[in-house]
C-alpha cells in the first residue's frame, strides 16, 4: 500500500553511473501538482554504492538486496548492471513491486521474454527505459514522417559513431560478453528500437556482421572494481590504442553492424564504431516521395527533408531544428521518468511499449547470434499471445499490490 499522503514510494536498485536518472523523480514530482512520488530506499550490493545511497537519499532505507524491498516500496528503478536485469525485474514484479527497468530489457531473447512473461502473469507495471524515443530529435524525425513530407517510409539506415567508446564501454563490465552479450545489444538498443518506432514495424530478420578490430590490440588492462566511468573519463584518452588500463576480459565487437528486414517489409541496417573521434548517430529515412536525415542529435542540431530531384545537395528543401539539450540526453530522461511516474501513479498509458522492448534486445541479440555464426539470417521468434494481449490491453487504475485488493491473494515476501 502506498504512503499515508498517497505518495508513490520508489527505490533505487543499483547506485552506479546511470542511478542519476532517479534524480528525475523529484524533479517530476515538483513539476505535476498531481504526481506525488519520493525515492524512499536504495538497494547496492556493493558497500560503495550503498554509500552513495547515503549521500544522494538522506533518510532512505538502504539495503544490500533488492529481496529486501517488499512491502517497503510501491516501484523500483532499477540501473543495475545488464546481465542482472532479467532476475531483479522478475523478483520485483513476482512482490508487486512495478518496475522501471533500464534499458536493454535482457541480454538474452529468452530472458527478455520471461520477464514479459512474468508481467503478465502477474499483472504487476513493467517500463523500460527506452528514453531515446523522447529524445527531441527522434520526436522531430517521427513529425516529420506522419505529416507524409516523406511519404511511406521504405528504408531507415543509421550510422552510429560512439567518439567514447573506448570510456564507456571498453574499461568496465561492458566489455565483458557475459554481462552484455554484445554492444550490438547493450549500446544499439537505443537505434534498434528508434528504427523500429521511424519504420513503422519490428524486426523479423536480421543479418549481423562484425569484429574486435582495435581495443583487442591493447594490452594495458586493469580490474576497476569499485570504480565509476566518471573516475576514468577524459578526452585526453586519444588515440583509441593509446588507451590505458582496459578491463581484463575484452572480448566484445568495437565495429559491427546489422541489416534488417521488418515485419511490415521495411529495410533497415545499424552501423556502431567504438573508436571514432566524433560521437553522434546519424539517421536516414527514405520514402516514397523523399528522405530525411538528421546533421546532429541534440540541441543546436537540424533535420534536412529532400522532396525534390536533383544532384548532390546539402541544403535539402526544407530543415527543421533540433530542441532539447545541447549534449546527452537529461531532457529525454525526465520526460521517460514522468511517464513511468504518471504510469504507476495516476494510471495513464505509457507511450513506451515492453512489446518494443523486446523488439530491440531481438534485433540486437539475434544480430550478434548471426554475426559470431558465419553472417547466417536469423529469424524473430513469436512472443506467446497472451503476453502479447496483456500488454495491447487497456490500462488500469493506478497500481495497488495484489494483496491491497484481494484479501485471498497469497503473501509476496521474497527471501533472499
Amino acid at each position: 500500500m502506498r504512503a499515508d499522503d498517497g505518495t508513490l514510494r520508489v527505490a533505487v536498485i543499483g547506485m552506479g553511473q546511470r542511478s542519476a536518472i532517479a534524480g528525475h523523480v523529484a524533479e517530476a514530482s515538483a513539476a505535476d501538482p498531481a504526481l506525488r512520488a519520493e525515492v524512499v530506499a536504495v538497494a547496492d550490493v556493493t558497500e560503495a554504492g550503498r554509500e552513495r545511497g547515503r549521500a544522494e537519499y538522506p533518510g532512505a532505507t538502504v539495503v544490500e538486496h533488492h529481496r529486501d524491498l517488499a512491502g517497503v516500496v510501491d516501484a523500483a528503478i532499477v540501473t543495475t548492471p545488464d546481465w542482472t536485469h532479467a532476475e531483479i525485474a522478475i523478483d520485483l514484479l513476482r512482490a508487486g513491486i512495478a518496475v522501471y527497468l533500464e534499458k536493454p530489457l535482457a541480454i538474452t531473447v529468452e530472458d527478455a521474454d520471461a520477464v514479459l512473461n512474468t508481467a503478465a502473469e502477474t499483472g504487476t507495471p513493467l517500463y523500460v527505459g527506452h528514453n531515446f524515443r523522447h529524445a527531441a530529435v527522434v520526436r522531430l524525425m517521427r513529425q516529420v514522417i506522419e505529416r507524409g513530407e516523406i511519404g511511406e517510409v521504405k528504408a531507415v539506415w543509421v550510422r552510429h559513431f560512439v567518439g567514447n567508446g573506448g570510456d564507456y564501454y571498453f574499461k568496465d563490465w561492458h566489455a565483458d560478453r557475459t554481462k552484455v552479450n554484445s554492444l550490438l545489444l547493450q549500446k544499439a538498443s537505443h537505434d534498434l528500437d528508434v528504427i523500429h518506432a521511424l519504420g513503422g514495424g519490428d524486426t523479423a530478420r536480421v543479418v549481423g556482421m562484425g569484429s574486435l578490430s582495435v581495443y583487442g590490440d591493447v594490452t594495458d588492462r586493469r580490474d576497476r572494481s569499485g570504480e565509476l566511468m566518471g573516475d576514468w573519463f577524459s578526452f585526453d584518452n586519444w588515440p583509441p590504442l593509446a588507451q590505458t588500463g582496459l578491463n581484463p576480459v575484452v572480448d566484445v565487437e568495437d565495429v559491427s553492424m546489422v541489416m534488417m528486414t521488418l515485419d511490415n517489409g521495411v529495410q533497415a541496417s545499424y552501423e556502431q564504431c567504438h573508436f571514432t573521434p566524433d560521437y553522434w548517430r546519424n539517421y536516414t529515412v527514405i520514402g516514397t516521395e523523399g528522405r530525411l536525415e538528421n546533421i546532429g542529435d541534440t540541441g543546436g542540431g537540424v533535420v534536412k527533408v529532400w522532396t525534390h530531384r536533383r544532384g548532390w545537395d546539402t541544403a535539402g528543401d526544407r530543415e527543421y531544428p533540433i530542441d532539447g539539450v545541447e549534449d546527452g540526453h537529461a531532457d529525454a530522461d525526465l520526460l521517460t521518468m514522468t511517464e513511468f511516474l504518471r504510469s504507476v501513479a495516476l494510471g495513464e498509458p505509457a507511450q513506451l511499449s515492453p512489446i518494443a522492448a523486446r523488439a530491440a534486445v531481438a534485433a540486437g541479440a539475434l544480430a550478434t547470434r548471426s554475426l559470431r555464426n558465419g553472417s547466417v539470417p536469423v529469424d524473430v521468434p513469436p512472443l506467446p499471445a497472451a503476453t502479447i494481449a496483456h500488454f495491447a490491453a487497456p490500462v488500469h487504475p493506478a497500481h495497488t499490490h495484489p494483496s491491497d485488493t484481494d484479501p485471498s491473494h497469497p503473501s509476496q515476501t521474497v527471501t533472499s
